[in-house]
């Protein structure tokens, strides 16, 4: 199954405080096939996007009553469904957190309609294809290193005793690390492999989900187990007993 698949129609919920905005999106989206609901305040939005079939939802950062990092955090205790988080300031500080916290992209409300349009077939393709393998129980090998196991097939990954509480797009970007031990790939590599996207020279997205891999495996950047940092060049999984 995918998002391309015509018998799909990708339902949206919108969740913003500008009527306006909500109208031009969902003007723009649905003629291109998405299902499109919004949402004005952020306990409207949380109660619509737990309790419908969404599969996506923009959300706003700054909402009136619970915020867009409120509703996020309660979202991520409940779903994986595919969260993009809008930005009003374009504050990096904001994108960081959001990203820290399980957003799997963010875009400032500065956009294009392509660029939304991008972004959003993105995210929901890389779900589609993580709920297809599932689904269909696709077999692939565990991948071990150490006391660390992860498991393609179900998408975990424990590391001794502990299972790790990884996003949907941190799991892809640790396995896209340890299915190539020893090699480094480029930010842009990672980011265009996991988002879909091309890398942005301020886009500071892969370095935050990197960060937030490495606190969860208790990884340390100066004396790394797992992560290995190369300087101007990008980031290396590392083959036990090598650095």
């Amino acid at each position: 199954m995918s998002p391309e698949d015509i018998s799909i129609r990708i339902k949206v919920l919108i969740i913003d405080d500008d009527k306006k905005l909500c109208r031009l999106i969902k003007d723009y989206l649905e003629p291109m096939g998405y299902d499109v609901d919004t949402a004005y305040t952020g306990n409207e939005g949380l109660q619509l996007a737990l309790a419908g079939d969404f599969h996506v939802v923009i959300l706003d950062v700054m909402l009136p009553g619970m915020d867009g990092f409120e509703v996020l955090k309660t979202l991520r205790k409940e779903t994986d469904m595919p969260v993009l988080m809008l930005t009003a300031r374009g504050d990096e500080t904001d994108r960081i957190v959001g990203l820290e916290m399980g957003a799997d992209d963010y875009i400032p409300k500065t956009f294009s309609s392509r660029e939304l349009l991008a972004r959003l077939r993105a995210v929901t393709r890389r779900y589609f294809k993580s709920e297809s393998s599932t689904e269909q129980g696709i077999n692939e090998a565990l991948i071990i290193s150490g006391d660390l196991i992860i498991s393609p097939t179900s998408r975990t990954a424990r590391l001794g005793t502990k299972t790790l509480e990884l996003t949907p797009l941190e799991f892809d970007l640790f396995m896209c690390l340890a299915k190539a031990p020893g090699r480094v790939l480029s930010r842009d590599q990672l980011l265009d492999a996991v988002a879909g996207r091309s890398y942005e020279v301020f886009d500071r997205s892969i370095d935050v989900h990197i960060s937030s891999l490495r606190r969860k495996l208790g990884d340390d950047s100066r004396n790394p187990k797992f992560i290995k940092t190369v300087r101007s060049a990008g980031y290396m999984f590392i083959i036990p007993g090598q650095l």
